[in-house]
């Protein structure tokens, strides 16, 4: 189950229904099971704070992905991503906002799928796997 939320901004959510069945069949081709995931949009200023409270980060990020699953195999997780970072990834990359949203969005279920992003391989690795999460939506496959 994909919930939408809203933390210190006033943000259109995507539609749960359409992102929820895209996150599962992504989940479950990796053999894994969607328990729950909150996605919550939030401002630059909160999710700074977020970093700080809970990572000891002093710096601004697109996205906080907390793993809450209790067992192996099932996702269940807290995902906090800067509407502001979107935008300002989508100008810089040059894509479209919807495009930068699905892929922090992807990045985030990656992560709790076992991807890392620390190394240039590692780095590689997620964007091409955000690429291919983020055609499977664009073609409509997931629904």
């Amino acid at each position: 189950m994909v919930h939408f939320f809203t933390e210190d901004i006033t943000f259109a959510s995507p539609e749960p229904e359409n992102y929820s069945r895209w996150i599962d069949q992504v989940i479950e081709q990796h053999k894994h099971t969607l328990k729950e995931i909150n996605y919550i949009f939030c401002s630059d200023e909160y999710l700074l704070q977020i970093n700080r409270d809970h990572l000891d980060h002093d710096y601004y990020t697109d996205i906080i992905t907390f793993d809450n699953s209790e067992e192996d195999g099932q996702i269940e997780s807290d995902i906090f991503i800067s509407v502001d970072r979107v935008k300002e990834n989508a100008f810089s990359e040059s894509v479209p906002f919807e495009h930068e949203l699905n892929r922090l969005m992807i990045h985030g279920v990656l992560h709790l799928l076992g991807y890392h992003d620390k190394t240039s391989y590692e780095k590689k690795v997620m964007r091409e796997k955000e690429e291919a999460c983020i055609s499977l939506l664009e073609s409509g496959s997931s629904t």
